[in-house]
């Protein structure tokens, strides 16, 4: 099943009473909480009280969205145990990471060696705290393209290292759809949002387009599918976003 929220970074500059305001005007369930945007990193504190806020509201964590990148840290323990803390006392049950900086085919077998053994790191941190690790799949990073996230998932090795996906526009449809088949049980959620050539758009002009991506994901495990990227960055146009995210689930009787 798909259960539908949103990533909180879609409206970074609105508080996070907002943020539930708006989940509960479209009728949605959960929300991937946004690092440096609506919980700060090493304040676990603020993040027990946001998880509060949002458990009484009706809804649930779907994610902690941090912005730890691999290989950019010199104290990985200390950085990485910083956005650690705060996820936990959300109860998120993962955290979003960023598999470095670069895009995959700049990064020399050394680095990504390097990379791969932070990634290990963090997982067993992370798992020490009852939390799943999941990979951004975003262009400039080892998950840019199909092969090299494959690729860097076996060089990590570990159980506990899964990706989120979005339709990212560095990949045409056929790679896109080829990704999903390829991750299988190691995707996790689901960022949803239409761009056209690019640009913002509508989510309800992507439904044929996201129709097609949900053939390839296994529907016996429930997942979070959650709405970002707005255009034009209104709550009318989020809205709408939301209204054509339901219909789409339940057309396919998904959610």
């Amino acid at each position: 099943m798909i259960i539908p929220g949103m990533v909180s970074a879609t409206f970074r500059s609105k508080p996070a009473g907002d943020i539930i305001r708006l989940c509960g005007q479209a009728g949605l369930k959960a929300v991937e909480w946004s690092e440096n945007a609506h919980v700060m990193p090493g304040d676990p504190e603020g993040a027990g009280a946001l998880y509060e806020r949002t458990r009484e509201a009706g809804l649930s964590v779907a994610a902690y969205g941090s912005y730890y990148r691999l290989g950019q840290n010199e104290d990985v323990e200390k950085t990485f145990g910083a956005s650690l803390s705060s996820a936990a006392a959300l109860h998120a049950p993962l955290i979003r990471v960023w598999a470095g900086t670069e895009e995959s085919r700049a990064v020399s077998g050394e680095t990504r060696k390097r990379l791969a053994k932070e990634a290990g790191e963090i997982c067993d941190m992370a798992q020490a705290q009852g939390l799943k690790v999941a990979l951004e799949w975003h262009k400039n990073t080892l998950t840019d393209t199909n092969e090299s996230a494959m690729r860097f998932l076996g060089e990590a090795g570990h159980g506990n290292l899964y990706c989120l996906w979005q339709p990212t526009v560095a990949l045409n449809m056929a790679q896109r759809t080829e990704g999903l088949d390829l991750l299988g049980d190691r995707l996790l959620n689901l960022h949803i949002y239409y761009w056209l050539d690019g640009v913002r758009r509508p989510f309800e002009e992507g439904l044929h387009e996201w129709r097609q991506y949900l053939e390839h994901v296994n529907m016996k495990e429930d997942r979070y599918g959650l709405l970002e990227f707005v255009m034009d960055n209104t709550e009318e146009q989020f809205l709408a976003d939301a209204k054509a995210l339901h219909e789409l689930l339940g057309s396919i009787n998904l959610e």
